[in-house]
């Protein structure tokens, strides 16, 4: 397995992913979405493998009031505010690979160990 976990440094669900591959003692490399974003190679990469951009957005997040998105009707505005505040990014995003979940998913994850 090849994990990457992008979340907030105070999200207590992205706490709960570093817990769960850290007990399991499965590697993964965390990155700090709010600092480092993601590049457009793997948001497309997640966004397939999650259903779209709407599953990624989180509603309750400040930058998602601050930048008025839920006043855009055009996606591809919308995408680039994303790119651009990843602050607004429901977290943690696990990905492994091709597969990605968002929050935590214990269940999927159990499933990935298992190499199904």
């Amino acid at each position: 397995m090849n994990i990457q976990i992008f979340g907030k440094s105070k999200c207590f669900d992205t706490k709960k992913a570093e817990r769960y591959f850290k007990e399991r003692r499965i590697k993964y490399q965390l990155v700090d979405i709010v600092k480092f974003g993601l590049s457009k190679g793997e948001y497309q990469s997640v966004k397939s493998a999650v259903g779209g951009m709407d599953a990624l957005i989180d509603e309750k997040s400040k930058e998602y009031e601050a930048q008025y998105i839920a006043h855009i009707g055009d996606k591809n505005d919308v995408e680039e505010r994303l790119l651009e505040n990843p602050g607004m990014f429901k977290t943690p995003i696990v990905r492994n690979g091709k597969k990605a979940t968002i929050g935590y998913q214990p269940d999927i994850w159990t499933v990935w160990e298992k190499g199904e």
